[in-house]
């Protein structure tokens, strides 16, 4: 029994040893399983992005060392070939393969995702800025149930040098002008500087929109610094706004859904059992035994839309019965059979009138 208790231990500090040698430990900075989609480490880092930019962290000293050790977690795991060198021998590997990228993870973060802070912070107040660019991203409600990546591809106008001069930094300023001896006038004038030329140059741009699960038409994705470009300032914003597809065989509304589902007349008296695919192909077990009549409405809470704010939380799926009646014409002997079967009074007509 010693004997083995030593020999475990001595394997879990052999374990901490090569881990500690490895380098840092990705999968945890990303708080992610080892076995996660190339989605999910995305999801992650977009997350965690977010939660520890050092704008957001202003009184946490390591907030800069986190964010650059996420960075460099994302950059690793988000690529197959040097995750498959990370999983086989860690860090050093990738360092002594020459596969560690030395790159400023604040570019990652602003240039590949689309984030959206609030407030100033895309640029100085009193910085000239290019116009923003509003985009409508049309997506289909499997995507917003389930999440999704998409890709977009935009040319974007870039300034680039160009050979020559022009003004620049114009400005409005009061000059002295002497009209003779003892004589001056005060006047505004234009004064600007000389800057070098540029031109605009249209590149292709490919960019990352993750459309989380539960999100709601209207909501944006802001990508700092690709809208417009400013001959002397900052470029604009992109922002990409969500738009939904109407969707064949459910309706939103909020995190709750609607269907409808024809059955029978037979079905309709006797009960029945059946099943609904659901958005992301997941079955709904549906069944009744009493009568349904047309319009019965039944709910089946935690089959809505996910929630925005708490994934975990659904929504309630609503379904609403349309009877089909038969089509073809009874015999009277049949009639008489319903009757006896069915047994309800001619009295029962009732004349409703116009109903609002």
């Amino acid at each position: 029994m010693k004997t083995s208790t030593f020999a475990l231990i001595s394997i879990n500090l052999i374990c901490f040893i090569a881990l500690a040698v490895a380098g840092r430990d990705f999968y945890s900075i990303l708080e992610v399983k080892r076995s996660a989609s190339t989605n999910e480490i995305k999801k992650a880092y977009r997350k965690l992005a977010a939660k520890l930019h050092p704008d957001k962290n202003k009184d946490d000293p390591n907030a800069s060392e986190k964010f650059q050790d996420l960075g460099a977690a994302y950059g690793v795991l988000s690529d197959p070939e040097k995750r498959k060198t990370y999983d086989r021998c860690g860090e050093e590997c990738l360092k002594k393969d020459g596969m560690m990228d030395n790159s400023d993870p604040f570019s990652s973060f602003f240039g590949d995702f689309g984030f959206h802070f609030g407030g100033n912070e895309g640029g100085h107040q009193d910085m000239p800025r290019g116009a923003n660019v509003v985009m409508d991203l049309y997506v289909t409600l499997e995507e917003l149930y389930s999440g999704n990546f998409v890709e977009i591809t935009r040319f974007k106008p870039v300034l680039k040098p160009a050979s020559g001069t022009r003004k620049c930094n114009c400005r409005q300023e009061m000059v002295t002008r002497s009209l003779g001896p003892g004589r001056f006038q005060m006047m505004q004038q234009t004064v600007c500087d000389e800057c070098p030329n540029v031109k605009l140059v249209n590149e292709e741009r490919t960019l990352e929109v993750e459309v989380e699960a539960g999100m709601k038409d209207g909501q944006e994705t802001r990508f700092v610094a690709e809208g417009e470009p400013h001959m002397d300032g900052e470029p604009g914003d992109l922002i990409i706004r969500i738009v939904t597809v109407p969707h064949e065989k459910f309706e939103r509304r909020g995190d709750d859904l609607y269907t409808n589902v024809t059955i029978s007349l037979q079905d309709a008296l006797t009960g029945f059992q059946m099943e609904i695919t659901h958005l992301d192909g997941h079955s709904v077990a549906v069944s009744r035994e009493k009568v349904t009549w047309p319009g019965a409405r039944i709910r089946k809470k935690g089959e809505g839309m996910p929630n925005y704010e708490n994934n975990n939380l659904h929504g309630t799926l609503y379904i609403t019965f349309d009877v089909e009646f038969p089509k073809q014409d009874f015999t009277e002997e049949e009639k008489e059979d319903i009757r006896r079967l069915l047994n309800q009074s001619s009295n029962n007509r009732v004349y409703n009138g116009l109903r609002a």
